[in-house]
């Protein structure tokens, strides 16, 4: 996919609703210096190219009962096209996985899964990620503190 080329404006443009989604087009356009009309050509030309890809609501995850947050590093027997296939479809039907990578080095995925404690997450490894064929081995690793929760993709603005 090639990359978009943004100017300044536009580069203010995606911080500004980075970091505020619900931000008005008119109170976007006086912080990037726009009239409202012009403003939202750009939005919708940044929407449009994919750039911006969609709006979202963070929730936070204790105010919800999902405190626990765990990176799981999941390794395969074979990297065949059809047990990579499978093991894709297969975590991507569980819930509580917020993440998953396709990874080089030690291991071929690492997820991050929220669950609100321990026993959930017992039931998650043994009824689910363990019923995955293909699966040769599991590290689990457990978040203690949250130091950085960033959104905003450092893309720069001037």
């Amino acid at each position: 996919m090639p990359k978009v080329e943004l100017d300044e404006i536009d580069r203010k443009i995606l911080h500004y609703l980075q970091n505020d989604g619900r931000m008005s087009n008119a109170e976007l356009a006086d912080k990037v210096a726009l009239s409202p009309s012009p403003c939202l050509r750009r939005v919708k030309a940044l929407e449009e190219k994919g750039v911006i890809d969609r709006y979202v609501a963070i929730v936070n995850p204790k105010k919800v009962g999902l405190p626990v947050n765990v990176v799981i590093h999941v390794s395969l027997h074979s990297q065949e096209l059809s047990q990579l296939q499978t093991f894709q479809q297969r975590i991507g039907e569980c819930e509580e996985v917020m993440e998953c990578y396709l990874m080089t080095g030690g291991s071929d995925y690492m997820l991050r899964v929220v669950v609100p404690d321990l026993e959930h997450y017992q039931h998650f490894l043994v009824d689910k990620l363990t019923q995955i064929p293909g699966i040769s081995n599991i590290q689990s690793s457990f978040a203690l503190q949250q130091l950085i929760d960033k959104t905003e993709l450092p893309i720069g603005c001037g």
